[in-house]
């Protein structure tokens, strides 16, 4: 998975960006709105870390967030599927 896709979904992003990231407020998250180097700015702000460090927590963040998003959406997939053929 890649940032286009987490920006283009932002708003069911969001959960799992609050999940990683519990000290970004609500607020924060409408300024990010899906943009990537303001939500390292903000991991930077809330967390005192250095912007490589917050740049390394999203990419991880991008690779897990992927893996799950990908999963679950093979698995909608086959339930369309399976749903099709049972008409």
């Amino acid at each position: 998975m890649n940032w286009d896709r987490i920006e283009g979904k932002w708003k069911q992003s969001v959960g799992k960006v609050k999940e990683k990231w519990g000290k970004l407020t609500d607020d924060d998250l409408d300024v990010i709105a899906g943009k990537r180097d303001q939500l390292v700015g903000k991991i930077q702000e809330r967390y005192g870390i250095a912007k490589d460090a917050a740049e390394k927590q999203v990419d991880e963040f991008v690779r897990a967030y992927g893996s799950t998003a990908d999963t679950d959406d093979r698995t909608k997939e086959r339930e369309r599927a399976h749903g099709a053929g049972k008409q």
